[in-house]
């Protein structure tokens, strides 16, 4: 690891604390950098936000996006102090972010009752075997805008 990889790392973790002492959420922090630069830092606010979807990596991910005026981190890494959550590893992939640098392991997590496993185990599960049922219908008529979407000539693609 470069000095700037600690430094990224080690404000990730500031950020968990900090939000731990602030009681504005989890205990979890996460850092966006492209370039030798730090372009977003952010923590937890799930509580706060009354969000459930409003993780460190994902406000990382969304504050980093406004900052450069994009929806692409391509060429960005995110330092977090845990593991990403099945949500967060989706966000990270969407975002095009290159690297992931964690401190904490989801096992960590789940010693103190952030266990992720059910997610990852119910994304393995046929759709019908799930906890929560998926039901779809009405197929055809959705079907119909995502062909609009493919015949689209002027749309922009991610």
């Amino acid at each position: 690891m470069t000095e700037f990889d600690k430094e990224c790392m080690l404000e990730a973790i500031k950020l968990s604390r900090q939000n731990l002492a602030d009681g504005k959420g989890g205990p979890f922090g996460a850092v966006v950098a492209k370039d030798g630069k730090i372009i977003s830092a952010e923590s937890n606010k799930v509580t706060s936000a009354n969000d459930p979807t409003a993780h460190a990596e994902i406000e990382a991910i969304r504050a980093a996006c406004k900052t450069l005026n994009t929806f692409s981190l391509e060429g960005c890494v995110i330092y977090t102090s845990c593991e990403p959550c099945p949500m967060c590893l989706s966000a990270v992939h969407w975002a095009r972010i290159e690297k992931i640098y964690y401190a904490n392991s989801r096992k960590d997590a789940a010693e103190i009752n952030f266990d992720d496993d059910i997610i990852y185990n119910e994304v393995s599960k046929a759709l019908e075997d799930r906890n929560i049922p998926m039901i779809r219908f009405m197929n055809e008529e959705a079907k119909k805008v995502f062909f609009e979407w493919k015949e689209k000539e002027d749309k922009i693609h991610y």
